[in-house]
């Protein structure tokens, strides 16, 4: 009984790490690699430039840039989409320690960050989550935490949970420098575009 037990465990754990990689199968795909690092050495590039107060400015736009500012835009939309998906896991693994967190704190960056300082802790009171939340939703949150019917998370689904937190958050933060790549781009690419919405809106809308 006892092996019989632990294989099901093993067979359960890997399952649940199965489900985190497709869930979150984009951040480990070639393009997701290349485009990511391309906006990365471009923004080492130009803080190297701003260093040097460097005055003039190429005069034309390679299509290479042009492609990347396309490829920027695509990817910000399959990242939105994997995040959907990373959140659902995580809430779908959540909801035995604290079940009414997810409508509580809806928003899947916040209910990440919120996560990672909760962790298993079972008196919400010993968290500090004012770095995270306003405070009536902190108030909220502490009393819904006191009486909830929620339980501790296993050693594994805690594991994975925090993991699956983490790649929410990187996935967010990736599509930030994307999309402020594309908008500090936008003016050389698309000027005409950029005129009349601004760069910001601009940068929405392209591609």
């Amino acid at each position: 009984n006892r092996e019989r037990r632990e294989e099901e465990e093993e067979e359960e754990a890997n399952t649940n790490n199965n489900a985190l990689e497709k869930c979150s199968a984009l951040l480990n795909t070639e393009r997701y690699k290349r485009i990511v690092q391309a906006v990365r050495v471009d923004e080492d590039e130009n803080n190297v430039e701003n260093n040097n107060e460097k005055e003039e400015e190429e005069e034309y736009i390679t299509s290479e840039l042009y492609k990347l500012v396309l490829d920027c835009n695509a990817l910000t939309v399959d990242i939105d989409d994997q995040i959907v998906h990373v959140h659902n896991y995580i809430k779908d693994k959540y909801k035995q320690k604290f079940p009414e967190l997810e409508s509580l704190v809806p928003y899947p960056i916040d209910y990440a960050n919120v996560i990672r300082a909760i962790k298993n802790e079972m008196d919400i009171m010993q968290v500090d989550l004012e770095q995270i939340l306003p405070q009536a939703t902190i108030m909220v949150v502490t009393v819904t935490g006191s009486t909830t019917n929620g339980k501790e998370l296993s050693e594994n689904d805690l594991k994975l949970t925090l993991e699956a937190c983490e790649r929410l958050l990187k996935l967010d933060s990736d599509k930030m420098k994307l999309f402020k790549f594309v908008e500090k781009n936008m003016e050389k690419t698309a000027p005409n575009l950029s005129q009349v919405l601004g760069t910001d809106v601009a940068a929405r809308v392209m591609g």
